[in-house]
């Protein structure tokens, strides 16, 4: 072999090399800068104290006071707003989830009159923001007395989640082939039918998404709920977790930094649960047609 060619494969070895090393290098400086934040909240929640001074990340003298505090405390409303939290985000996830297979079921398999403006108008929907309507969305409830309601609330984000995942989702019935449809319907199969039967088991994936999407989103909103929700009963997570740092002489860091850490569970238990469905989903889903 010639020294040429030897030269040749070295370079090439030390230019994989070297992008490898750049590569795994970006990973690191994002790991570090996601993770950093989480366990400087872990261990605040971990201080006996109350408030940020002197608080360590790692904490010499560490308790779980604080967790104890939010689930046994008689003036702790903590659980009853991760209840409040649990309904809407399931509640949620549920009913947007299949208003939004139904409306993308529609799109994909049908041509009627209006549907390429009904398309249009769902892109157009996703360009503005929520905050846009929020004066709108607040006079609509109090119209139809839903002011201060957990109905109220998981009526809009049911209403807010259709636009966007109907045109994801819509993008995925679309990959599915059409011969599957006539074949079910030769045997007699009606629309219903090929929807629940062909078309829902075969989009499982996208349908992951869209579930998990949708059950996040409550827990992380606090503007919506700050606006609809008055009574402190009716308090959701990211709102009721607010008034620890925000209340006349309140200073209760380390309790907010331990109610924040337990919302991941809900989300962490739901994630691993989908977890095979979320890669197909995302990649299939992508594909708009």
């Amino acid at each position: 072999m010639s020294t040429a060619v030897k030269k040749r494969r070295l370079s090439k070895r030390q230019k994989n090399i070297l992008e490898l090393t750049i590569l795994y290098t970006i990973i690191g400086i994002m790991f570090v800068i996601i993770l950093y934040p989480l366990l400087w909240a872990f261990g605040l929640s971990l201080n006996p104290g109350r408030g940020l001074y002197g608080a360590q990340m790692i904490p010499e003298n560490w308790s779980l006071v604080h967790y104890e505090w939010l689930f046994f405390d008689p003036r702790s409303n903590y659980l009853t707003w991760y209840k409040n939290s649990l309904i809407v985000a399931v509640a949620t996830s549920f009913f947007a989830t299949f208003i939004v297979c139904l409306v993308a079921y529609a799109f994909s398999r049908y041509r009627f009159k209006g549907r390429k403006n009904g398309l249009y108008a769902f892109l157009l929907l996703q360009m503005f923001p929520v905050l846009m309507a929020m004066v709108a969305l607040y006079i609509l409830l109090a119209t139809v007395n839903l002011l201060d309601s957990l109905i109220g609330l998981i009526i809009i984000y049911v209403g807010g989640a259709i636009p966007m995942n109907a045109f994801l989702v819509k993008g995925y019935f679309d990959t599915i082939p059409r011969e599957l449809d006539e074949s079910a319907r030769i045997d007699g199969a009606g629309h219903f039918r090929v929807f629940f039967t062909i078309m829902l088991p075969l989009a499982k994936p996208i349908l992951a998404v869209v579930a998990l999407f949708n059950f996040m989103a409550p827990f992380m909103d606090f503007i919506l709920p700050r606006i609809v929700l008055r009574s402190p009963e009716n308090f959701t997570l990211a709102l009721g977790l607010f008034n620890f740092v925000n209340d006349q002489f309140a200073n209760n860091f380390t309790r907010f930094a331990a109610g924040a850490i337990l919302i991941a569970v809900p989300i962490a238990l739901v994630f691993l649960f989908l977890q095979r469905y979320l890669i197909t989903g995302l990649t299939s889903g992508a594909t708009k047609g």
